[in-house]
């Protein structure tokens, strides 16, 4: 599933095992239960979320084996994605994403979901597979698509033509911050941007809601803040 560890104000989330780390309720519970421990733990001054995972992917996407088996299934499981997306969008710290291998569909908005995103150059590719096995991509995968690929042809080359990017493909695009030549120096590169961010003692509250103010067309298509405002019984746009 995932391990959780710390490294001063550096939480290290892993998907591990050596598998495609596809997403089902099992695995998104397991996520969800990491960053519920981080946003309980004590307050610091400035703190960071790094993801990435064991083996060849980072994600494949939905689980789609587990889903199309009943309507309900597939119900829930894009319920918890778009809740696992909020949660993350909504942390109260900088995020960062090491893409150490392939990260396709749902697995590719995983990755979109942080703030910075670094991909190792000798192995894997970012994938939007929808149009190869006929699915619609939802809405709000769009508006994080649209949010965070500013290139417009890198857009059309992923959505509309389901194009595999390479990270030189994406780094070129904007798609990625930055890549590395290899998993061990994807992780190294990680972490010492990490450390930078740290070193800058943000206020982790009003960094998160400059985060939402940048993405309220994703949260708007999510129903984030009427989930939220239907779970604390008011309005809280304003707080977290």
């Amino acid at each position: 599933m995932c391990s959780l560890e710390k490294q001063g104000n550096i939480y290290i989330l892993t998907l591990t095992g050596p598998d495609e780390h596809r997403l089902n309720p099992t695995l998104i519970d397991s996520i969800q239960s990491a960053l519920r421990h981080i946003r309980a733990g004590p307050a610091s001054p400035s703190s960071v979320l790094i993801t990435t995972a064991h083996g060849k992917f980072f994600s494949n996407g939905f689980d789609l084996s587990w889903a199309d088996s009943s309507k309900p299934r597939l119900k829930l499981m894009s319920s918890k994605v778009r809740s696992l997306v909020a949660d993350l969008l909504s942390l109260p710290m900088p995020t960062v994403a090491a893409i150490t291998g392939h990260s396709s569909a749902a697995g590719f908005l995983l990755a979109l979901s942080h703030d910075y995103r670094l991909m190792r150059k000798d192995r894997g590719f970012l994938y939007m597979s929808e149009l190869d096995i006929n699915m619609v991509i939802p809405a709000y995968f769009m508006a994080l698509i649209k949010c965070k690929v500013g290139d417009k042809a890198a857009r059309r080359e992923m959505i509309m033509k389901a194009t595999k990017m390479t990270a030189d493909m994406a780094v070129k695009s904007g798609i990625v911050d930055s890549v590395h030549d290899n998993a061990e120096e994807t992780v190294k590169a990680v972490i010492w941007l990490g450390e930078e961010l740290v070193g800058r003692k943000w206020d982790g509250h009003v960094y998160a809601q400059n985060r939402l103010a940048e993405v309220g067309e994703v949260l708007d298509k999510i129903g984030y803040y009427e989930t939220v405002e239907g779970q604390n019984g008011k309005d809280t746009k304003s707080r977290l």
